[in-house]
């Protein structure tokens, strides 16, 4: 075990899933041409007056509710001040010493059989800034204002994570939870969906935090990953040399998988934070709280539950499976139609599926197997018309756009034989062609049915029933 332990906190920037921006009525829809959806209010034109959109206030709210989280009655929003190209205002309306959500937590599960409670400190909205475009033109570079003025959910966790696995499995769980409450569509490519990590680490047993460093602005769960891994050995390596670790703002390089100074980390005092004098606080009813719990689905923690108490699947399974709520309604639209082979569906659902979906790097709502055909297959698994391993090619030619699974095993004649008398007929040819194998089985070596199963299922070009044949040969053997 290593003398040094890494304490980790990360900030979640959550794009809310409005269609206008928080300030203003400009779209916030992805894609358009650059600075036409800027409008005079998000470029902070004199005279102009900010007005608060409701949507990402119960957008919020509902966040807040799902991690059990202090709800604020009365929220205000500040100012805070600094200077950057891509900030037309020199300020961005943020919230400061009274955020809209307070304490409140979520569980993680990074590894199987491991979980742990991770503390939120808070959750604030504030306006996105616009975006800074350094490789279009070669002596200059260009602001897109677009950006400028959507809602962001600014999610602030403790520094309870020890790990770079358990930051992922955390953030992991932010983007499940968001998604399962359609507020935010998780878009990582996008920027819908960004992570700043706070690093520090400190010899293990001591209470005293280190000095931090910020990573900033990581957009996939693998590069936060590897970033933190980098910057924890990279302070490992300053302290054990002798140095000290600077705090401030890194950024991660993909390509030479490595952090680089960007600039001093700055302190709140360092934003001159205050009120807006623009915006009224925000005063939130118990009722309006009320009313939004109400509405909340089935979230993902409930979900895992339900699935491990009422179906009885394992811990691990239910983890994945609720991981995100498109896999999750992939499975309950299959199960509807085998209810009794929710095992076997999950195995499916995690294993070929996924695999195939990995290896084509869709998304399982792009499946060119849908639930309803994977439920078939499993349907003709649990009644012993195929076997598993036919099951595999079935499910490949489905894959492929070649049909339904009937049509598929009749197409292919891929039906299983359960016929004993057939299968008994393979068999006694097998044993009659291996009478060496024969007399070790007697002779003790159990090791070999798994030859005499291999032969018959190769004469049966793999249709034979396999728990028949195994039943079968044992009790032929053994004469």
């Amino acid at each position: 075990m290593s003398e040094w332990e890494s304490v980790i906190g990360l900030e979640i920037h959550a794009q809310l899933a409005t269609k206008s921006k928080i300030f203003s009525g400009a779209s916030t829809a992805f894609g358009a041409e650059p600075n036409t959806q800027a409008c005079a209010v998000d470029l902070g034109l004199p005279g102009v007056l900010p007005v608060l959109n409701r949507e990402a206030v119960s957008m919020a709210i509902r966040f807040g509710v799902a991690i059990e989280a202090e709800i604020d009655h009365y929220s205000v929003f500040a100012r805070k001040n600094y200077f950057y190209p891509d900030l037309p205002k020199g300020y961005q309306i943020s919230q400061y010493e009274l955020p809209i959500v307070g304490r409140g937590h979520v569980f993680i599960s990074p590894a199987e059989g491991e979980h742990k409670e991770i503390g939120i400190t808070r959750a604030h909205l504030e306006e996105d800034a616009g975006k800074s475009i350094h490789d279009q033109f070669p002596d200059m570079s260009g602001i897109d204002l677009n950006r400028a003025g959507t809602p962001l959910l600014e999610i602030v966790s403790e520094p309870d994570m020890r790990s770079a696995k358990e930051a992922v499995a955390y953030a992991r769980k932010i983007h499940s939870l968001v998604r399962y409450l359609e507020i935010c569509d998780g878009n990582m490519q996008e920027g819908s969906f960004r992570c700043d990590a706070n690093v520090s680490i400190r010899r293990r047993g001591d209470d005293k935090l280190g000095t931090r460093t910020e990573l900033k602005n990581i957009n996939s769960f693998r590069f936060l990953e590897r970033a933190i891994n980098f910057e924890i050995e990279r302070q490992i390596d300053l302290l054990e040399d002798g140095d000290s670790v600077v705090q401030e703002t890194r950024l991660y390089d993909a390509e030479r998988d490595e952090t680089r100074s960007m600039r001093s980390k700055e302190e709140a005092n360092d934003y001159r934070y205050f009120p807006d004098p623009d915006l009224l606080p925000v005063a939130i009813r118990e009722t309006d709280i009320e009313d939004i719990r109400a509405s909340l689905p089935e979230l993902p923690e409930q979900k895992k539950q339900r699935y491990i108490e009422d179906l009885g699947l394992s811990d691990y399974n239910a983890e994945l499976l609720t991981a995100n709520r498109e896999t999750a309604l992939y499975f309950e639209t299959a199960l509807a139609v085998v209810p009794k082979q929710c095992g076997l569906l999950a195995n499916w659902i995690l294993g070929d599926l996924t695999g195939a979906l990995n290896k084509a790097g869709i998304e399982i709502g792009a499946s060119p197997v849908t639930p309803e055909m994977l439920a078939q297959l499993v349907v003709r698994i649990a009644d012993n018309t195929i076997s598993g391993k036919i099951a595999k090619e079935v499910f490949e030619a489905m894959w492929q756009g070649e049909g339904d699974v009937d049509g598929i095993i009749e197409a292919r004649g891929l039906k299983q034989i359960t016929d004993s008398g057939a299968i008994e007929a393979l068999i006694d040819e097998v044993i009659a062609n291996n009478p060496d194998q024969v007399e070790q089985f007697r002779a003790g070596k159990e090791k070999v049915l798994g030859f005499f199963v291999g032969q018959v299922m190769k004469q049966s070009q793999g249709k034979a029933n396999p728990g028949q044949v195994n039943a079968m040969l044992r009790e032929k053997l053994k004469t």
